[in-house]
């Protein structure tokens, strides 16, 4: 898996990571700052609980609390700031024609008060130009509970983004690689839509890359859709299991060290 990774860095392929909201919210941001600084990963895609904490880590330096205290009550999720500031950003975003990744992140960027702007994953790809992608699913994110949510710039904004994905994965041809880090079911489903629509726009390509798959456990959809059935005519997919604060470090840091060797 290095060694696709440090190949694609070299031969300057896509390198496409797609993101769980669990990756972000035990604070391996800057890891993968670290890899976008350095040119190796070329576009990042994140399920919609990745962006909430991505905004609330870069917004307020928090992001979690106690969803069973909070369903009792009907608390859970209500934090008004960031349904309204969010859900403003996507109405914003759908106005001027943006992505949801990128709305989120001009939002972030246009503010002077944030707590912690190095550590957002979205707004430091928005500065490096990386291409990034959120794709919500609806009812199934804290902001939809928000009196602000709208709809309709909820889809346009993601859709949006499903088609910069789609149109970023014709990189990975020929040597490129795809990670899918802790997403069980969101990002496995709109990468193999996403690569549907990139084959059919390109005789079939892309072929020949590497996919892999690191959670937590082992899921259904990521062995299916993003290790197993994309790779089945050419390149290579793997599957390692374990804890993302000790999976994702090692990995940075041995394609790190594996690049500055000859």
């Amino acid at each position: 898996m290095v060694d696709a990774i440090v190949s694609a860095a070299r031969r300057k392929r896509g390198v496409v990571i797609m993101l769980g909201g669990h990756v972000v919210k035990t604070g391996l941001a800057p890891l993968l700052i670290d890899l976008m600084k350095r040119g190796i990963v070329t576009h990042v895609a994140m399920n919609g609980s990745g962006a909430i904490h991505d905004y609330e880590v870069a917004r307020f330096g928090a992001t979690s609390e106690d969803v069973a205290a909070g369903l009792r009550d009907g608390t859970f999720g209500m934090a008004d700031e960031t349904g309204r500031e969010m859900n403003a950003a996507f109405v914003q975003g759908m106005q001027a024609g943006y992505g949801m990744g990128e709305a989120v992140a001009r939002s972030l960027d246009a503010r002077d008060d944030l707590a912690n702007a190095d550590l957002s994953i979205l707004l430091s790809a928005f500065r490096l130009g990386v291409p990034t992608s959120v794709h919500a699913a609806l009812g199934a994110e804290v902001i939809h509970q928000h009196p602000a949510a709208s709809g309709a710039a909820i889809g346009d904004t993601s859709h949006r983004d499903f088609r910069r994905l789609a149109a970023s994965l014709s990189d990975i041809d020929d040597g490129g690689v795809v990670l899918n880090v802790g997403s069980a079911v969101i990002m496995p489903e709109v990468f193999l839509k996403a690569l549907t629509v990139a084959r059919n726009l390109n005789d079939g390509r892309p072929q020949n890359f590497v996919s892999v798959d690191l959670d937590m456990q082992r899921h259904y959809r990521p062995t299916m859709n993003v290790v197993q059935r994309p790779t089945l005519e050419s390149g290579r997919g793997y599957q390692i299991t374990g804890h993302h604060e000790i999976m994702v470090p090692l990995l940075a840091w041995a394609v790190v060290d594996r690049l500055r060797r000859p």
